[in-house]
């Protein structure tokens, strides 16, 4: 099955400038405004910033079964960077290394 992009988180060390770059560049408001996490909507794709987060984007699929989706992962030799997570109301999220460095992430909701 072929697996759709949802969201593109990107690290920033000023969430208060990078909330007014990405809604001038976007040209929306986040949905999601907190010191943590701000979510922008723009069609099916959710635009994410993380005061938290460091390295490049990180692009997440969302999956059905994400421990399953993750040991697959794994088996073709990636490292895990985050394990299973429940980052709140039940959504699960869990981050990988491909060979080369670049991290990529799953997502499941619940």
């Amino acid at each position: 099955m072929v697996k759709d992009i949802k969201l593109l988180v990107y690290p920033v060390n000023d969430l208060e400038q990078a909330k007014a770059f990405y809604g001038e560049f976007l040209g929306v408001e986040p949905y999601v405004d907190s010191p943590y996490y701000v979510g922008y909507r723009v069609g099916d794709l959710e635009v994410g910033l993380d005061p938290n987060a460091s390295g490049g984007p990180i692009a997440y699929v969302d999956v059905e079964d994400i421990r399953a989706s993750l040991a697959g992962l794994t088996s073709t030799g990636a490292e895990v960077v985050q394990d299973v997570r429940d980052v709140g109301n039940g959504l699960l999220i869990a981050q990988v290394k491909d060979a080369g460095g670049n991290v990529v992430g799953l997502r499941q909701q619940s």
